[in-house]
């Protein structure tokens, strides 16, 4: 079956049981998860999720990992109210899925959730972290919106032709040395376009012997080994975001 054949990569290991500390909000056309520190800051990271959704229990946690750091997290649906994909759909259908999802074709969206943070949260000092799908979406953003001050993508799917060296402020890329989705040559390729052209801050970081998804999933429960890796991929997110935020 084609769902045995092609597993999804952001699913393997196991979902957070997570219902998450923020709110669900409407902004403008969207939903979005919405998560706030105690102590009132201006500081803000629009969180971009995967192929899964925007109410995936991991990336909320994810969203309020970066609270819990002192940031306004805000999770927006950027598939606009379409159907996230699910782990039991069938995947020689996922092109055709993909194909009104373009993670290059989210500025209504990012708009949206940048208008909402600025006027009701007031923030004034902005990011961007996306996974997978969001990965892609983030380097985007990044060469669209000056106001975004710093950027993580995670384990985004690039391809040969993609040239993404107009980065306006500093992107931070993760990736996995096991990922059956990025072969290491392609992140090789990223590394050498931006060493020519890119004109800000940015690094490329391979994390051994992890997989597509690492980050964002808690397969330390399953394989202790791969628990450092995690949590460095996490601090790292974090360290780049204070850096530059």
């Amino acid at each position: 079956m084609a769902n045995e054949s092609r597993p999804c990569p952001c699913d393997i290991g196991d979902r957070f049981d997570y219902g998450g500390r923020g709110q669900e909000v409407q902004v403008e056309h969207i939903k979005a998860y919405v998560s706030k520190p105690p102590a009132s800051t201006d500081k803000a990271v629009v969180v971009i999720h995967d192929i899964f959704g925007w109410q995936l229990p991991n990336t909320r946690y994810m969203a309020d990992m970066l609270v819990a750091n002192g940031y306004i997290a805000i999770c927006p649906d950027f598939f606009a109210g379409k159907e996230a994909w699910k782990p039991s759909d069938d995947w020689s259908k996922f092109d055709d899925w993909l194909k009104n999802r373009d993670p290059r074709k989210i500025n209504k969206e990012a708009d949206a959730a940048l208008k909402y943070l600025k006027e009701q949260c007031g923030a004034k000092k902005l990011g961007v972290v996306g996974f997978c799908w969001g990965g892609v979406a983030v380097c985007h953003l990044m060469m669209t919106y000056p106001e975004l001050k710093a950027g993580v993508s995670l384990y985004g799917q690039i391809k040969d032709s993609d040239d993404i060296s107009n980065l306006l402020n500093p992107t931070f890329f993760i990736f996995a040395e096991k990922d059956d989705f990025i072969p290491l040559h392609q992140v090789t390729l990223l590394e050498q376009k931006l060493k020519k052209n890119c004109k800000v801050d940015y690094e490329v970081k391979i994390y051994p012997r992890q997989t597509h998804g690492f980050v964002h999933r808690r397969r330390e429960d399953i394989n202790p080994q791969d628990k450092p890796y995690i949590e460095e991929g996490r601090k790292d997110m974090i360290n780049w975001l204070n850096k530059y935020i």
